[in-house]
């Protein structure tokens, strides 16, 4: 009897003690909400890709195994900053979304930063490119993983005006990314001993580009800087070609590249463009392996860098849910900055008290036909950029995190 009353009574501390970790994630279950373009000119790029992503990181985790029971969500914020602040409030105050991750469109990103500190969860950016992620707007609970415009920017503005692309004309999205873009790659150039000769700014999604088009032309600049991305970027390139903007001895200059851009330019229309990325599918084994995977649950569709942003972000997530056994956003990103970040994409890496994920990253120039040897080969890497030079130095972001350091 005394016997059976000691089992019993360990297995009350054993259940005790398991509740009161369980206790430390609210609702017992760590949900994941996917935020991003699901409908529209970034789908491609983030989209379905970022949810298969996610979904894959908790299974490469083994989430279920170690006992954390996960859930993952999604929502399109229609590229309107009034739709995802909306979707953010709801799905912190009512639908229990304890990290929110992607998010392209820089616009709707800063404002679902700013929701994210005031409710102290968890923001994992993938899909936007401001740099002011990591610099002005900055927050304790938010880190911006993939690349920025500061990245873009020294990357990519840096190798032209070195090999003579030095007058620039700017074709600009006309919101925050864009912007930032712009003004990134506008220093980068100035900095390097170009010039800029001007700039045009167009609305977002933007079918017909002719007029801005003209505009490039009649500057003579030598390089036309696409300050776009997705669909804009593919459109401007099309119509470019049709312009014969080319032909006539200017150049593009693609900003913001992804593979889902190249594969539906062809590379016919897309070879000899040069960009910068910070993840390609065949950098390596374990990223082609990777793909593999990846593109067999996608319709054959390849990763771009944010589906490969999503997935080493959310792997990270979970590391640090693990460590601090809890999903307090505050508490699991300051674990996420103090943990070296390690997968099978990114490899070895740091995340700095800006927030900002510190990687290496590639100056790629697209193939010509003859030179791919299947589908999705597209790249060949030109130069790749050492982690400590890829990112804006930390000093100068202006981070308030950082401010006193």
């Amino acid at each position: 009897m005394n016997f059976k009353r000691k089992v019993l009574s360990a297995a009350a501390m054993l259940a005790l003690t398991a509740g009161a970790a369980q206790a430390q994630i609210s609702g017992n279950v760590v949900k994941i909400g996917v935020l991003n373009d699901q409908s529209s000119l970034y789908a491609d790029l983030s989209g379905q890709g970022s949810v298969l992503a996610a979904k894959m990181a908790i299974e490469d985790f083994g989430a279920a195994k170690k006992g954390i029971k996960t859930e993952v969500i999604f929502a399109d914020h229609q590229n309107k900053a009034d739709v995802g602040s909306q979707i953010a409030n709801k799905w912190y105050d009512a639908e229990g979304v304890d990290v929110i991750v992607d998010t392209p469109n820089s616009g709707v990103a800063l404002a679902v930063n700013q929701i994210t500190k005031d409710k102290k969860k968890a923001f994992l950016v993938s899909g936007a490119a401001t740099a002011d992620l990591s610099g002005k707007a900055c927050s304790p609970n938010t880190l911006h993983w993939t690349y920025d415009t500061w990245m873009l920017a020294n990357g990519t503005g840096n190798a032209i005006v070195k090999t003579g692309g030095d007058s620039w004309f700017f074709l600009t999205a006309d919101y925050a990314f864009g912007h930032a873009l712009e003004r990134d790659t506008e220093a980068v150039v100035l900095k390097t001993g170009g010039k800029v000769l001007g700039k045009v700014r167009h609305p977002l999604n933007t079918q017909d580009f002719s007029s801005f088009l003209l505009q490039a032309q009649a500057s003579k600049a030598k390089i036309v800087g696409l300050a776009n991305a997705g669909g804009d970027t593919t459109n401007a390139i099309k119509q470019a070609s049709e312009f014969g903007i080319v032909k006539g001895g200017q150049n593009l200059a693609g900003l913001l590249v992804f593979l889902t851009d190249v594969h539906a330019l062809g590379l016919e229309k897309a070879q000899g463009l040069i960009f910068t990325e910070s993840w390609y599918w065949d950098l390596n084994d374990a990223s082609r392996a990777w793909t593999k995977r990846f593109a067999a649950a996608n319709g054959g569709k390849y990763p771009t860098m944010v589906h490969a942003g999503v997935y080493s972000a959310v792997l990270h997530y979970l590391k640090a849910v693990a460590a601090t056994k809890t999903d307090d956003g505050t508490k699991v990103i300051a674990e996420m900055k103090k943990l070296p970040t390690d997968d099978p994409l990114f490899g070895k890496g740091t995340v700095r008290a800006d927030g900002r994920k510190v990687h290496p990253a590639y100056l790629v120039e697209v193939k010509k036909p003859s030179e791919s040897k299947g589908p999705y080969d597209y790249y060949k890497v030109r130069a790749t950029i050492p982690a400590d030079q890829a990112f804006r130095p930390m000093a100068e972001g202006g981070c308030p995190l950082v401010a006193a350091k």
